[in-house]
């Protein structure tokens, strides 16, 4: 839940605010993972310190190799959990300093 809205598609958050993810990017990598990955192709919010990855309830979403490099590259700690405790983590933080993408489906 975010804002006291449950989300039944992937969302990034930018600045606090939500908007849903276009995996269409990423969708060509689908048969190399078993489940369309986070790809560096897609509209990434990459401005600030820290991205936040939930990578659902089980840890599913793969996460790109050329995304964690994309990410060293422009000094972004990128921080990948399971989307209950990246969500956990985002509390704790002021609304307009969250930036993340969040896998909701599995």
């Amino acid at each position: 839940m975010l804002d006291g809205n449950r989300f039944d598609h992937d969302v990034v958050v930018e600045a606090g605010r939500v908007r849903p993810r276009k995996k269409g990017p990423s969708k060509p990598y689908r048969n190399r993972y078993g489940h369309t990955p986070l790809s560096p192709d897609e509209s990434i919010p990459w401005s600030p310190p820290r991205l936040v990855v939930g990578t659902g309830a089980s840890g599913r979403l793969p996460i790109m190799p050329e995304m964690l490099e994309e990410a060293k590259l422009r000094g972004i700690e990128l921080i990948a959990l399971p989307t209950s405790e990246a969500c956990e983590l985002l509390g704790s933080v002021d609304r307009d300093k969250v930036y993340a993408i969040l896998h909701v489906t599995c």
